[in-house]
Formats: structure tokens, C-alpha cells, sequence
């Protein structure tokens, strides 16, 4: 890291005073413009650790990093953390219930989530997102999906659905107002390629579940950019690839229960772990490298899959969450969990070794991204992101490497946003220290603990309000 100097620090002040008609010049510098300052604290970003840092903060942007010496405008709101790290804000790249703005958003800025990435969009939520980007809503930065599009006998209600090319290119060209275009289990190659073609023609990126039908390392070179989930994962890393793939197209579809025929592709899928190898596993990691494709593995939501109907169904946070989703959650789950000793010892088994393959692939040098499904059986919004964290250490990562993951490799310079996480503990000696937050600086906010507990105060009290529909969330 290189520090600031004073001159640059008085200059950008100047800058920031001539803004606000305040004539800042050096020496005489007044923090008429709102200027916060975060000093002896240990910085951890992408740059890498730097100890005893001042970090100055005004209109909403990082106006210096240096050392405890950078000059400060007379005035300013000086906040001695020494002893404290300061890691970027966080994101979570896989959330649904955006819509649930009382809710959704406060739970992710007390949790230091400054950037959503919601899965599922439709014009109520991008309207959403420019609001809270006109400062009229308090809450992270929103990046929004389309509607979801699938093939036929999608499991998925709600799911806009294409049965041919030309039905997929025009569901692109429907997106409007949706950062990207969310794609799903069901499509088939002919049709996953067109909305890719189309994609690359209306300049927007694509993004979402492999489709059981087109192999992952295809997909990436349509130029899917995420891959949720770690679905497909296992089938492109075994050496049975070709016999389970030829398994899967003999499997017969009922229309009537299309979720029968998916979970049947997940046992393949498992299957596929008992026969991996490492050797296909470098030449997959060299195409998504090439095509700058990421895997986005949500471990937190895959976990609940492979348990218990049980297991997490008393966690304390659930009441932060709406009543109806007590319900929701427990019977949403009844089709998915194993149930009997042998089928829970296998998805056990399944959920390690998927982990194993994220953090091979990682090692390979291929973009993880930290995403919880939020919004689906017990992932909680905020909270579940330090759950994803402590999974991808677990799985094999470096907490520097989960923390990349997590913040998207955010550097914390001068002219970024001034999104910053102060914790208590290093994450780098325990990643679960990034549950140890002190304080959260956003949008020209402070959120100390006093203000945070009220946060979760009113959230407590808003999942107690009746909701007039219910939303179906999706992975």
C-alpha cells in the first residue's frame, strides 16, 4: 500500500470544499463537507495487511488512506478504533427477497453486506435499486437479475418459459431494466446458445444454474459468467461424464412432476463425485479461466439440502424472519432432504466433496464467489454471508481467499465507495472474526453498535407485520 500524501489530501479536500462552497484550502481546512476519519486501525484488503492505518472518508467516498499522521481537516469526525480491522464491505451473489426492503436490506448492512446481487428480478425491484441509489432507501447496492428463463417442464412457478431459440432470444430482449439475464436447469443446448448469441448482442451478461443439459465447460463457452450452486460441477469432473450424461437423456420426464426428474440429475450428480478426476478437474478450471467464468457455490443453502428436515429448523435468527416463513421454509424442504441413516450419510458425504472440488477449482485459479441463497430454507440475509465465509474456509480456502471472495476483491483506495466493516477480531488468524462487527460505514452512514442494534430491533419487529403475498424464492 502506498500512502497518501499530504498534498494530494489537501487537494482532494479543496476539491471537496469548492464542491460544497466552503473555499477549503490548506491549512485552513473545515470539514464542512462531512469528513470522517477511521484511524489506528489494521487494514486487510486486496492490496494486502497494513497495521495502525487512517482511513479519511467524505461525500460518500474514500478521500485518503495513510498512515496515523495524515492530515485531517479541522472538524472532522475522528474515530479512534485502534486495536480494530477494517476489512471492504461485503457482498453476497446469490440473494432472493430484495422485495422485502424492511427486512432484507437493514439485515444486510448491520451484517456489513454494503452489495446484493438479487437472483430474481422484476420491475417492482429495479425500481428498488434506483431508489436506493438515489438515497431515497437506505440500503446496499443492489445488482439485479431478469426474470428467470427455463426450458420446458421447468420446476420452477413463475419461471419464464422458452421452448425455442427464438423464444429464448425474445426473453432476452424482454429484459428490460435487469443488470443481467438469469438462466436455469431446464434449457436445452440449441436454446441456451441463442440467448447466449442474443446476450453478446444486447451487450448484457448471463448468469445462473448449469443446465442439466449443456456441460458445464459448454456453458462457459456460450460465455455463462456465474455458475450457481456447484450444480454440474461434479458431472464435468468425473471420468463417468459421458455415461451419466447419456443416463440423464434417457431419463424420463413426467410433466406433472418435473422436480422428480431434477432430483434424479442431483443422485447422478452424486454419483459423479465417486469418480473424480483431478486431471479433467485442471482442464475445466483452464476453459472457465479462459472464458472468465466464476462458480458461485452457496454452500450455506446446499448444507440445509443435505440434512435433516431438522437440523436448522430452532436457529435464533428466524426471528428476523417473517412468520410465514417457518412454514414455508419446513415444507419447502420435505422433497429435498435425505431422510433415512444411508441417505443422510451420503449427502454428507456429497456436500464434502463438493466443497473438496470449489476449493480445487479455486486452487486452479478460478473465481469463487460468496453467495448464501438468501431467502431460501435457512439462509438468512446478512447474517448467512459469515456463514459462507466460515464453509469456504471449511472447504479448503485461506481466509484471505474467502475474504476476496466475499468482497469481490475490493481494494480500499482513494475514489472507491466508502463501504467499510470494522470488526473486533482478525479475520485473517478466524475467518468467524468477521462476525464480530463493531461498527459499518455506508452511503456516508456510520453504524455503530447502538445504531445496528436498533436496526435489528425494527427488523424483529417488521417479520411480525402480516405480509399481504408470499413470494417463492428459488435457488
Amino acid at each position: 500500500m502506498t500512502d497518501t500524501t499530504r498534498r494530494e489530501v489537501l487537494g482532494w479536500l479543496a476539491g471537496l470544499g469548492a464542491a460544497a462552497g466552503a473555499g477549503l484550502l490548506p491549512g485552513r481546512a473545515q470539514a464542512s463537507v462531512g469528513v470522517t476519519a477511521v484511524r489506528g486501525v489494521t487494514l486487510i484488503d486486496s492490496s494486502g495487511v497494513r497495521p495502525d492505518a487512517t482511513i479519511v472518508l467524505a461525500d460518500n467516498r474514500i478521500l485518503a488512506v495513510g498512515s496515523c499522521d495524515l492530515p485531517l481537516p479541522r472538524g472532522s469526525t475522528v474515530l479512534d478504533l485502534a486495536g480494530k480491522f477494517v476489512i471492504p464491505g461485503l457482498w453476497d451473489m446469490h440473494v432472493h427477497g430484495a422485495f422485502m426492503d424492511r427486512i432484507t436490506l437493514p439485515l444486510c448492512l448491520v451484517n456489513g453486506v454494503t452489495g446484493i446481487r438479487e437472483m430474481w428480478g422484476f420491475p417492482p425491484i429495479y425500481e428498488l435499486r434506483d431508489r436506493i441509489e438515489r438515497g431515497e432507501v437506505f440500503g446496499p447496492r443492489l445488482v439485479v437479475g431478469s426474470m428467470i428463463i427455463d426450458g420446458p417442464h421447468s420446476a420452477l412457478p413463475g419461471a419464464v418459459i422458452v421452448s425455442t431459440p427464438d423464444e429464448g432470444r425474445q426473453a432476452v430482449r424482454d429484459a428490460k431494466g435487469a443488470d443481467f439475464v438469469k438462466v436455469y436447469s431446464y434449457l436445452d443446448r440449441p436454446t441456451l446458445a441463442a440467448i447466449a448469441d442474443e446476450c453478446s448482442r444486447q451487450a448484457i451478461t448471463f448468469a445462473g444454474h448449469c443446465s442439466n443439459h449443456v456441460p458445464l465447460g459448454d456453458a462457459s463457452d456460450l460465455g455463462q459468467r456465474t455458475f450457481e450452486h456447484m450444480y454440474g460441477l461434479p458431472l464435468a469432473t468425473s471420468t463417468r461424464e459421458t455415461q451419466l450424461r447419456q443416463a440423464i437423456a434417457d431419463l424420463p420426464l413426467d410433466p406433472a412432476d418435473p422436480f422428480a426428474w431434477f432430483r434424479q440429475v442431483l443422485e447422478f450428480e452424486r454419483q459423479a463425485t465417486l469418480s473424480h478426476s483431478r486431471s479433467k478437474a485442471l482442464q475445466l478450471a483452464k476453459r472457465l479461466q479462459r472464458n472468465n467464468s466464476a462458480l458461485c457455490p452457496t454452500m450455506v443453502a446446499m448444507r440445509v439440502y443435505a440434512s435433516p428436515a431438522d437440523r436448522f429448523a430452532n436457529d435464533p435468527r428466524m426471528k428476523y424472519m417473517p412468520a410465514f416463513y417457518r412454514d414455508l421454509w419446513r415444507d419447502s424442504l420435505t422433497r429435498w432432504v435425505p431422510v433415512t441413516p444411508q441417505e443422510i450419510r451420503q449427502q454428507a458425504e456429497f456436500f464434502r466433496r463438493r466443497q473438496e472440488q470449489v476449493a480445487e477449482m479455486h486452487a486452479h485459479g478460478v473465481e469463487i464467489l460468496l453467495g448464501t441463497d438468501a431467502g431460501n430454507p435457512y439462509s438468512f440475509s446478512g447474517f448467512s454471508v459469515h456463514d459462507e465465509l466460515e464453509l469456504l474456509v471449511e472447504a479448503g480456502l485461506s481466509p484471505k481467499a474467502a475474504l476476496k471472495a466475499g468482497t469481490r476483491g475490493a481494494a480500499v483506495k482513494p475514489g472507491e465507495a466508502a463501504n467499510l466493516v470494522v470488526l473486533d477480531g482478525n479475520p485473517l488468524s478466524d475467518i468467524r472474526n468477521t462476525q464480530r462487527i463493531h461498527t459499518v460505514l455506508t452511503r456516508g452512514r456510520v453504524l455503530g453498535p447502538d445504531v445496528r442494534r436498533q436496526m435489528l430491533a425494527d427488523v424483529e419487529k417488521a417479520a411480525q407485520e402480516p405480509f399481504p403475498t408470499v413470494q417463492r424464492t428459488c435457488c
